[in-house]
């Protein structure tokens, strides 16, 4: 009887610790998104679920063009992708984006770009100074974002610059569905 008590305690004892560690990978690694809407098309859709990467700014400084989840409200979170980063002035001019007043390419607008009607616009024109906050530069400790699917994307054009710490982390793989798989972002 006792060899039958000690056989479910050490059950239990794994089944504990089991769960403790999904508790820390999922409060302090990794966790799952879902994409709601439209606004990173073409890159994500509707739906897809993702693993957000969450020790990666802690470690490491975000990248341009990498594919953020922050919060944009208590209730809920947004998914973007970085644009411009601390110190740097944004503008879109002519459906060409400029940092710092230098042309930057943005290759995953391409497809759509190149789908567009001559009289259709993908991004409207705006400079950093037009937007809310009314900045020069994006202040330290921010990030500019926008969605992919410009015309389509509450972001900071609306929102304005995004503090890092509001950012939950990277998001960087789809998970499903299965024939969506694959590592975003790089």
């Amino acid at each position: 009887m006792a060899k039958k008590k000690n056989e479910w305690f050490d059950w239990f004892k794994a089944l504990l610790f089991a769960l403790g560690l999904a508790f820390v990978v999922r409060m302090f690694l990794f966790s799952p998104i879902v994409v709601d809407g439209p606004s990173m098309l073409p890159t994500l859709h509707d739906q897809d679920q993702m693993i957000v990467n969450k020790i990666s700014y802690k470690i490491g400084k975000p990248e341009r063009f990498d594919i953020v989840v922050f919060h944009a409200s208590a209730q809920k979170d947004f998914i973007k992708r970085i644009i411009a980063l601390p110190g740097e002035h944004v503008e879109v001019k002519d459906e060409v984006l400029y940092i710092d007043g230098e042309p930057i390419d943005e290759p995953f607008l391409a497809e759509q770009k190149q789908n567009m009607e001559p009289y259709q616009t993908l991004t409207n024109d705006f400079t950093l100074e037009e937007l809310p906050g009314g900045y020069n530069k994006v202040p330290e400790g921010h990030v500019f974002v926008l969605g992919d699917n410009r015309g389509n994307s509450t972001d900071s054009r609306m929102l304005g610059v995004i503090p890092m710490d509001e950012i939950v982390g990277k998001a960087g793989l789809i998970y499903w569905p299965f024939d969506r798989m694959q590592i975003v972002g790089e």
